[in-house]
C-alpha cells in the first residue's frame, strides 16, 4: 500500500458559526478559530476541515455561496482568513477548505445574469428548463431539504434546478466555461496555501441527459437520486479538476458522495484513479443506518450492530489497497455521534464517548473528529420549534405537521433525535456564560450541559473524553499498524459487541467495544487470541478483567509481537 502524509493525518472539523466567537455578536468567526488553534495543537490533530467561511446570504449556513473569494462579512475578512492560515501552518495544521460546487446562491453573480434572459452568456452556467404543458415542473423530482425541486421564475418563465435549497441553484457542469471557472477559482485559493479540499455533494455534478421523472415510492415528488448521484460524467470532470488542479498541489481531498458504492468509491479515490483522495461513504450512519421509517430518516429503527458492523467491516475489507477511507461518526449534518451511537445518560456519557472513539479511531483510513466529539458533546434535544435554525429541520416540520398530520409532541420527538442542529450548538469551551462561546446572545442556544461537558475542566483531567481522544490521536501517529494494518472482523453475528483485528508486519491488535450498558462475557475467539502475553494498549477502565466486557468498554490489546 502507498504511504502518504493524509493517510497518517487526523483530521478535525470546525463549523465555523458555532466554534468561537471573537468580537461578542454571538456569532463565530475567523478571528475565533485562530484564538483556539493551540487547542487544536495540544488535541494533536493534523489538518482542520473548514466549514464554508465564503461570502454567502446563509440560506443554508454558508453551503449556499454569493462569491468564493471572498469572506463572509459575519466571519471576517480575507485578512483574517490570511493571519488564520498563516498561524496554524506555524503550529503545524493544515486547512482544508469547504469546496461548495454543485451549487451557488442565487445571488452569486453567475446567477444573477443567467436569470436575466435565455440569451444571457451566463444562461448555460445553470440548469433552465420549459414546464410540462399542465405547467407543472419540467420533472417530479423533490428536493433534499423538501418541496420540488424546481423553482418557476416570473424573469424569464421558465424553471431552474436546485437539488436543495431553492436559494441554492443547481450549476450545469456539463457546460465547460463553468468548470473552467472552478477549477481557476480552486487554484486561487491553493496559491494562497491552503492544503486541500472537502467537496461538498461532489457525487452530484454530473446529471443524467433528460433529466428524467423519478419513482414517486408513495411521497408527494419523485426520487431523482438515480439521475444525479454518481453520474454518467462525473468521473470525467473530477479527473479534468485533478489534471488541472489537485495534481499541481499536495492537497488533502475528499468527497461528499452520497449513494456511493464499493466499487465507485473506488473511482472516485483509488490509488491510481487520479480523483480524490477517499470519499465520504453515508451507508452507516445515513443510508443504511436502520430501516427507514414513514417520514425517511427522521423516524427510521435503529440499525442492529450486526447489521452496522458488516457495512464498515466492508468498506474496511473492500477498499483494502485499492482505495482509502474516511472514518467518522460525526459532522455537521449528524447528530452528535454520543446520542446516536453510544450513551448520552450521565452515568455512560464518558465511558460510551471513550468506547466509540476507540471503535472508529482503531480503523483503517483518515479518521475525522467533529468540533466538541473530542469532549463528548450530546444532543442539545431543544424544546421549541422556535430555538431550531436549520432549514431541513424547519421545512420536515412543517411538512409532518400540515401535510401528514403528525402531532407537534411527535415531530419534535424526531427533531430533537435527528435535526442537523444537534451538531451545530455552539462549542462548550468553559462553565462560563454561554459556555465561553460569546459575549454576546449566541447565534443558537447553547446545550444547558456545558456546565458538565467543557474543554477546560476537561483539558486539566486525565480521565476525561478529552485526554483520551488525546492518547488516541497519539498512538495513530505513532504505530504503523493502526494507519496501514489490515482489518478482519471477529464475532460478525454479535449484537452486543464488535470485535477486529489489525494486522501488520508480524504485529496484531486486538479491538474490543461493548455497544451495550450490559456485562457481556468475552467471547473465546478474543480470549484465545489474547493469549497470556498480550498487553493492553489503551482502554477505557482502569483495571482489566478479561473474562468480562463491563457497560461500554472498549479495550485494545497488542497480541504477539508487543515493541512499538
Amino acid at each position: 500500500m502507498k504511504k502518504a502524509w493524509w493517510k497518517e493525518a487526523v483530521v478535525y472539523q470546525i463549523y465555523p458559526r458555532s466554534f468561537m466567537d471573537s468580537n461578542g455578536d454571538g456569532v463565530g468567526d475567523i478571528n475565533g478559530i485562530t484564538s483556539r488553534l493551540e487547542y487544536l495543537q495540544e488535541l494533536g490533530i493534523d489538518v482542520i476541515w473548514l466549514s464554508p467561511v465564503y461570502q454567502s446570504p446563509n440560506a443554508d449556513n454558508g453551503y449556499d455561496i454569493s462569491d468564493y473569494q471572498a469572506i463572509m462579512e459575519e466571519f471576517g475578512t480575507i485578512e483574517d482568513f490570511d493571519r488564520m492560515l498563516t498561524r496554524a501552518h506555524e503550529l503545524g495544521i493544515k486547512i482544508m477548505m469547504d469546496l461548495v460546487v454543485n451549487h451557488t446562491s442565487d445571488e452569486h453573480a453567475w446567477f444573477v445574469e443567467s436569470r436575466k434572459s435565455k440569451d444571457n452568456p451566463y444562461r448555460d452556467y445553470y440548469i433552465w428548463k420549459e414546464g410540462k404543458e399542465n405547467g407543472n415542473p419540467p420533472n417530479n423530482w423533490g428536493a433534499c431539504f423538501g418541496g420540488s425541486a424546481w423553482k418557476y421564475d416570473e424573469q424569464t418563465r421558465m424553471y431552474y434546478l436546485h437539488l436543495f435549497a431553492e436559494k441554492q441553484p443547481d450549476l450545469n457542469w456539463d457546460n465547460p466555461k463553468v468548470r473552467e471557472d472552478v477549477f481557476h477559482m480552486m487554484n486561487w485559493w491553493c496559491d494562497k496555501g491552503i492544503d486541500g479540499f472537502r467537496m461538498d455533494v461532489i457525487s452530484m455534478i454530473s446529471k443524467v441527459p433528460g433529466l428524467p421523472d423519478g419513482d414517486m415510492q408513495g411521497g408527494l415528488y419523485g426520487n431523482g437520486s438515480p439521475y444525479y448521484m454518481n453520474g454518467p460524467r462525473v468521473h470525467e470532470y473530477l479527473r479534468e479538476m485533478n489534471e488541472k488542479v489537485l495534481s499541481r498541489h499536495d492537497l488533502i481531498t475528499v468527497g461528499e458522495a452520497a449513494g456511493v458504492t464499493v466499487p465507485e468509491a473506488k473511482l472516485y479515490a483509488g490509488e491510481d484513479t487520479r480523483e480524490l483522495n477517499m470519499v465520504f461513504q453515508f451507508e452507516h450512519v445515513g443510508e443504511g443506518a436502520g430501516k427507514p421509517g414513514k417520514y425517511g430518516k427522521w423516524d427510521q429503527e435503529k440499525m442492529p450492530l450486526s447489521e452496522w458492523k458488516a457495512i464498515l467491516s466492508k468498506w474496511q475489507t473492500e477498499l483494502e489497497g485499492k482505495a482509502w477511507n474516511s472514518l467518522y461518526l460525526s459532522n455537521h449534518d449528524q447528530p452528535r455521534c454520543l446520542s446516536k451511537y453510544g450513551n448520552d445518560k450521565e452515568e455512560y456519557r464518558i465511558i460510551s464517548a471513550k468506547m466509540l472513539g476507540t471503535c472508529i479511531h482503531m480503523m483503517q483510513g483518515t479518521p475525522y473528529v467533529y468540533q466538541g466529539e473530542e469532549l463528548g458533546m450530546t444532543n442539545a434535544g431543544f424544546d421549541q420549534i422556535e430555538d431550531y435554525r436549520d432549514i431541513e429541520s424547519l421545512n420536515i416540520y412543517r411538512e409532518l405537521k400540515s401535510l401528514h398530520g403528525v402531532p407537534e409532541d411527535v415531530a419534535m420527538g424526531y427533531l430533537k433525535k435527528v435535526s442537523r442542529d444537534n451538531a451545530r450548538t455552539p462549542m462548550q469551551w468553559n462553565n462560563s456564560k454561554n459556555a465561553g462561546f460569546t459575549t454576546g446572545d449566541p447565534w443558537i442556544k447553547v446545550n444547558p450541559n456545558y456546565t458538565e461537558i467543557n474543554g477546560e475542566a476537561q483539558r486539566r483531567d486525565p480521565d476525561s473524553v478529552f485526554s483520551y481522544y488525546k492518547e488516541l490521536i497519539r498512538l495513530r501517529h505513532e504505530m504503523a499498524i493502526i494507519v496501514y494494518g489490515t482489518y478482519q472482523l471477529l464475532e460478525p453475528a454479535d449484537e452486543k459487541l464488535f470485535l477486529f483485528t489489525r494486522e501488520l508486519d508480524g504485529q496484531k491488535l486486538l479491538v474490543i467495544c461493548n455497544f451495550t450498558e450490559e456485562d457481556v462475557v468475552t467471547p473465546g475467539s478474543a480470549l484465545e487470541l489474547m493469549g497470556e502475553d498480550s498487553e493492553i494498549l489503551i482502554s477505557n477502565y482502569v483495571h482489566r478483567m478479561d473474562e468480562v466486557l463491563r457497560p461500554y468498554e472498549a479495550v485494545v490489546y497488542i497480541v504477539g509481537n508487543t515493541e512499538y
